[in-house]
């Protein structure tokens, strides 16, 4: 069984009809000449065609999506947002299963179908959100490919019992193992990272590590996950994610991004507007992996977020000062094959200026936009979009399939 997508544009090109089975692209044809036999037959009517958008750093147990709006309580301080959401979360008008559920299925109908969310395990909460999250990995596995991070984030040794919830997280169907600011909130970065790298190893499993703190402190904190990476062999296992430290324009910043990509660390951004904009060409013409991530949304610690990663491109293209088309199809193509090649190291890096994820043997998840051109796509964010997850329509017009 195959499915036949007619009447296309790759990234807004020629139109063409393109034969998917559940795996990958397997034909890419002129119109009206694919076959369709026994297939199913799926009219594109012309929209640009994309790779789906990939997600791959979010919080689904935290988010408010669908809720009434509320006004955002915590001081601006990191600390005080991670107590403030501690205070609030068990308040939320549903349940972290439903919360997380609504905000994937939102996410799939606007395009996306590979995410990974951080999970929270704390000795406040527990393993209650991990388990939210798995259920709502649970509900739409067969709209999307979700990876979960069991993610510490008041740190793994501020609080008794953290490190052993954290690896009962693993043994419960967390993929993989988070880790946040080394030095100012373990406070010991040494015994942070020991911890979150024995736990990978024990578990087999990949690190993702969130680094908020800025300037020089957190490119020690990087120098020292490099060096865990390096000796321990993982690379092609580790993500940074933030990574704020790398919004500045020196010597040592640049040297960290060319380590992170000979030993293919991962980045990750959420295109944040005021602070910590990373230099995404030179970090991608070093032949660094990065992806884009929506990050909270409409939680405890901001009120923004929708859903919506073109609404994150978007954004990324205008923190990034693109104006250029050839710039927006770049911040498209970060949105999209540059998050699914953080999650999958067999795909290929991103090079500024292709467009990447439309050819013979590439996966079978695409979105399909009703735009002019992809930069045009970027710049309306049009609604009326279809998602292909392993090759079939899971969504479209906003509505599950």
């Amino acid at each position: 069984m195959h499915t036949v997508i007619t009447n296309i544009r790759p990234w807004g090109g020629p139109l063409c009809d393109v034969v998917l089975d559940e795996r990958s692209v397997v034909e890419i044809a002129a119109v009206g000449s694919a076959p369709t036999s026994d297939a199913t037959i799926v009219d594109g009517a012309g929209r640009v065609a994309v790779p789906s958008f990939s997600d791959v750093h979010t919080h689904l147990d935290s988010n408010r999506l669908g809720l009434p709006f509320r006004p955002c309580t915590g001081a601006p301080d990191l600390m005080s947002r991670i107590m403030d959401d501690r205070a609030n979360w068990r308040s939320a008008e549903a349940s972290v299963t439903d919360r997380a559920t609504y905000a994937l299925q939102r996410a799939i109908t606007f395009g996306a179908t590979r995410v990974r969310s951080h999970a929270q395990v704390d000795a406040d909460s527990g393993l209650a959100k991990l388990e939210g999250v798995l259920a709502a990995r649970e509900t739409h596995r067969d709209r999307a490919t979700v990876e979960v991070v069991a993610f510490p984030q008041v740190g793994l040794h501020r609080e008794a019992g953290v490190v052993a919830l954290t690896a009962e997280a693993l043994r419960l169907g967390a993929d993989l193992v988070g880790g946040i600011d080394p030095c100012s909130i373990d406070r010991d970065p040494v015994r942070h990272l020991d911890t979150v790298f024995d736990l990978a190893e024990r578990f087999g499993c990949g690190v993702d590590i969130h680094l908020h703190e800025p300037g020089a402190l957190g490119l020690f904190s990087l120098s020292l996950i490099t060096e865990r990476t390096r000796a321990l062999g993982m690379a092609g296992s580790v993500t940074v994610s933030h990574a704020f430290c790398l919004a500045e324009a020196s010597t040592e910043a640049f040297r960290a991004i060319d380590e992170l990509a000979e030993l293919d660390i991962a980045l990750t951004t959420i295109a944040p507007g005021t602070h910590g904009s990373l230099p995404i060409r030179r970090i991608v013409d070093a032949g660094v992996r990065i992806g884009l991530g929506m990050d909270g949304q409409r939680d405890y610690w901001s009120p923004y977020g929708n859903g919506d990663m073109l609404d994150r491109t978007w954004q990324l293209a205008f923190t990034q000062g693109y104006t250029f088309e050839p710039d927006l199809d770049s911040a498209l193509a970060v949105a999209t094959w540059g998050g699914h090649a953080v999650l999958d190291r067999a795909a290929s890096r991103l090079v500024h200026g292709e467009r990447p994820g439309l050819r013979v043997g590439d996966p079978a998840e695409l979105v399909l936009i009703d735009a002019e051109s992809a930069a045009a796509g970027v710049l309306d964010r049009p609604a009326g979009r279809v998602t292909v997850h392993h090759g079939r329509v899971v969504a479209e017009n906003g509505e599950l399939r």
